[in-house]
């Protein structure tokens, strides 16, 4: 967890104990409207904020004065930038003459919430192993085991929930829009990822850098919808080019796509841009701006030895001096920095 994500959680905490225990009504602004809860004399599941500031008010009445707390363990659980969770081992040493509560552990479940700019108790669960508790008194409760497992069910289920929402925000914000390809802030993650790979292992990486030729004259005579389905279909066609372990096939920006292939040879890497060249052709998307009639690709080849002695961007550079070699040759053609193809 990271360390400022720490001190913000335990400040959180640290609130909360002190105007509990100093019986401070100004706690009882801090619950969400959103608010669900278990009393200490209660097994119900309470879900109204009017219910629950009744609830803590009667605890204050209950007992006045100041409370002790002696804390035994804290975890902290970092769920989402907006949910935190603190759950809390204690002795309660209240100001009567019972050893019973202080020789007992309390258990603590508070979730914090990001509301607008305020952090807010959205949920609070207390077990305190009293027995059960008479009427009008908030400490002891009954079934605590039941209640127990009710709530880490629910924070298993909340913790699920938010696992599977992050995964797709993940992949959603690797993943470009239109195409539906990987986007250029994967390419610029795995680009790093497998430099530092060839690195260990001492293995190649080749990159393929391709541009869609006069696409801007197409989308001038065919409409940016045409543009737009153009675009797709070639992301389509190379994403289904035969694609090998750990290639990655991404939209680099524009009309610009990527092909990285760790750990293969320089004819492997040609003879894929070559045949990926030919795909491209044979679905023949008409361009009346082109010699050929349809939409046609230039592409660069770089093909490199990862070492401590360059970075993953010289891989970059010499594809996309390498493109440009092929736009200047009269384009729809291959070219590697210092070679024709």
């Amino acid at each position: 967890m990271r360390p400022n994500r720490q001190q913000l959680i335990h400040s959180l905490f640290d609130e909360y104990i002190e105007m509990y225990a100093s019986r401070d009504d100004r706690l009882t602004r801090r619950f969400s409207e959103n608010f669900s809860g278990y009393a200490g004399s209660s097994d119900q599941l309470v879900t109204s904020r009017e219910e629950w500031v009744r609830i803590t008010r009667q605890d204050f009445a209950q007992v006045p004065e100041r409370i002790h707390i002696e804390m035994l363990d804290l975890s902290l659980q970092d769920l989402a930038d907006n949910l935190v969770v603190v759950t809390a081992f204690f002795h309660i040493h209240l100001p009567i003459p019972n050893p019973m509560f202080s020789r007992e552990t309390a258990r603590l479940v508070l979730i914090f919430r990001l509301e607008h700019k305020d952090w807010m108790i959205a949920h609070s669960g207390i077990s305190i192993p009293y027995g059960l508790a008479h009427k009008g008194e908030i400490y002891p409760i009954a079934r605590l085991e039941e209640r127990n497992v009710e709530l880490e069910s629910m924070i298993k289920a909340r913790t699920c929930e938010l696992a599977e929402a992050n995964r797709q925000l993940e992949i959603l914000s690797n993943t470009d829009g239109l195409t539906n390809i990987g986007n250029r802030r994967l390419f610029d993650m795995m680009l790093q990822t497998e430099w530092s790979r060839g690195q260990r292992s001492n293995s190649s990486l080749a990159l393929i850098m391709l541009d869609i030729d006069h696409f801007k004259q197409f989308n001038d005579h065919y409409g940016h919808l045409a543009g737009d389905d153009c675009l797709k279909q070639l992301a389509s066609t190379l994403s289904q080019s035969g694609r090998r372990a750990g290639e990655l096939v991404a939209r680099y920006g524009g009309e610009e796509f990527v092909i990285l292939l760790p750990n293969v040879d320089k004819q492997t890497v040609l003879d894929t841009a070559q045949h990926i060249h030919q795909l491209i052709q044979a679905i023949a998307i008409p361009h009346a701006n082109t010699d050929l009639g349809i939409v046609t690709v230039s592409a660069g080849v770089a093909y490199l030895q990862p070492s401590n002695k360059q970075n993953a961007l010289e891989l970059v550079r010499q594809a996309d001096a390498a493109l440009y070699r092929a736009k200047s040759a009269g384009r729809n053609c291959i070219r590697v920095i210092d070679e024709d193809y």
